[in-house]
């Protein structure tokens, strides 16, 4: 008959090897036991398939090993020992190494295991939670980047409200301009207030398509452009967005071809570029700006491309990520420092224009991305830009519904030599066209009522296809999906674009 302490030692060596066959038998976690200075002194077949060390080629190793270079520096394994044993456990979720080098993220659980009040070592659990951490960065980054994209559309709207108001005042004051300049005569105190006047009218129209280009919400409006002269137009900005540890250099080739793309976006698209050259410039650099022609390469169209490179001798890209670089909401900035729609931007505006864009990157050395924007032949003649008011014949109907841009419209008209009849809605301007007799519809996008501009603009060219019309907005949702359908003058617009949107007008 077995006695009490042989019964309690058979018993004990039954729980203990029950215990080390369900230890040894888990798989999905790392169950291992440490003596008190770390070094390993159990192993199981979970560790060896997270970890791929077999039994006995860990067992008597120090666990430091399954640390980074880092971490073992920083001597994080001990610190993990000590805190186990000073607070009764260790919990932590970081990088850890596996036996060919490859980086696993693991969840890690430290346990003191006493004896008679003495420490006799550690319990260590690991788990390889990789799949679980990248899932819940990747929900992160969705929930940022849903975030940023209602912020920047909540701004949008509230940016278009805003403007398409502010521009209907600029349009009243520079449309008013014209008649003071005549009735002041030359007093010289009277010319330079109107001169300031007139500054400070196209600085707010300026500063109010600058807002609408941040919030992507102008509309496309393509037109024939000088590239060295808007290159040249936009020094200043590009030169307050790079600061001053970055060098900013020109290189614009003689006889340059004009393109014919939308003026703001293409500004806009260089200062995303700039931009973004600046930033993978931490410690500064240079960032050269360059335009050329070119008539052979990418270009699928045999007349020739404007090459237009901006180039940095930042820390490049990475073979890896230049392939999304272009993707809306792809960015390597830390979350607040970047939308990630930059370069989308310039993808869109390139393509939308016909062109293509291209990216030469090397790691250390920099990156170079080229906007190819297609040749217009026919270059911009100088009087495009400053033209002189022409005089015109014919009834123009303005529909319009605020009566002081009305009246400003309706005095510009008539300088041009037009009689005005003016509505102020797209249901009175369809009763106006039954009686006949109007030569021109030139109406607002941005229309109370159930059918705005645009909405007037098709319906007549499907009822009087020889009906001329032409659409003026400062800004509109609507506006957004004209897409060259229809001629639009942006407001505030003065007396000689006027007349050259007018004279423009198919007969």
């Amino acid at each position: 008959m077995l006695k009490k302490d042989q019964l309690q030692q058979r018993d004990l060596f039954e729980s203990e090897r029950n215990f080390r066959l369900l230890v040894e038998g888990v798989a999905d976690y790392a169950l291992y036991m440490l003596d008190p200075t770390g070094i390993v002194t159990s192993w199981n077949i979970g560790g060896q398939r997270i970890k791929g060390y077999a039994p006995a080629e860990i067992i008597g190793q120090h666990f430091s090993r399954f640390y980074t270079d880092v971490d073992r520096a920083n001597g994080k394994p001990l610190r993990a020992l000590r805190i186990a044993r000073e607070q009764g456990r260790y919990e932590e979720e970081g990088w850890r190494v596996r036996k060919d080098g490859t980086f696993f993220w693991a969840s890690v659980v430290i346990d003191p295991i006493h004896e008679d009040g003495r420490l006799v070592g550690f319990a260590k659990i690991t788990r390889d939670i990789t799949e679980r951490r990248e899932a819940q960065l990747k929900l992160e980054q969705m929930h940022a980047q849903l975030a940023e994209s209602q912020k920047l559309d909540a701004l949008g709207q509230l940016t278009g409200g805003i403007a398409h108001d502010f521009n209907n005042l600029l349009m009243i004051i520079s449309g008013s301009l014209h008649t003071l300049k005549k009735v002041v005569g030359e007093d010289p105190k009277c010319q330079r207030a109107l001169s300031a006047i007139e500054g400070a009218t196209k600085r707010g129209a300026s500063l109010t398509s600058q807002l609408l280009s941040f919030a992507r919400r102008q509309s496309v409006n393509p037109q024939a452009v000088d590239v060295a002269e808007r290159i040249d137009g936009i020094r200043e900005v590009l030169d307050a967005a790079v600061g001053s540890a970055v060098t900013l250099k020109f290189d614009v080739g003689r006889g340059v071809w004009p393109v014919m793309v939308d003026v703001t976006e293409f500004e806009t698209a260089l200062v995303n570029l700039v931009i973004n050259a600046r930033d993978a410039m931490p410690s500064g650099g240079v960032i050269t700006i360059s335009a050329r022609n070119e008539t052979s390469g990418g270009a699928a169209d045999a007349s020739g491309y404007v090459a237009i490179s901006v180039a940095d001798t930042g820390t490049g890209i990475a073979p890896d990520i230049l392939g999304k670089i272009f993707d809306p909401f792809f960015t390597t900035k830390p979350i607040g420092k970047g939308t990630g729609l930059g370069l989308s931007q310039v993808h869109g505006f390139a393509h939308q224009a016909g062109g293509t864009v291209k990216v030469a990157s090397e790691l250390g050395k920099g990156t170079r991305i080229t906007m190819l924007l297609p040749r217009k032949h026919a270059a911009p003649e100088a009087e495009e830009f400053n033209a002189v008011a022409s005089g015109g014949s014919g009834t123009v109907l303005l529909v319009e519904d605020n009566p002081d841009v009305a009246a400003v419209s309706t005095g510009l008209l008539e300088q041009l030599g037009y009689t005005v009849r003016r509505v102020a809605n797209a249901e009175a301007a369809l009763r106006e066209i039954e009686l006949d007799g109007i030569d021109l519809v030139f109406s607002d996008i941005v229309m109370p009522g159930k059918m705005d501009g645009l909405g007037l603009a098709r319906h007549l060219k499907a009822v009087k296809p020889g009906l001329r019309i032409l659409l003026t907005s400062g800004y509109s949702d609507a506006a957004l999906n004209v897409r060259g359908d229809f001629p639009i003058l942006r407001k505030p617009y003065e007396i000689h674009e006027l007349s050259r949107a007018i004279a423009k007008l198919p007969r």
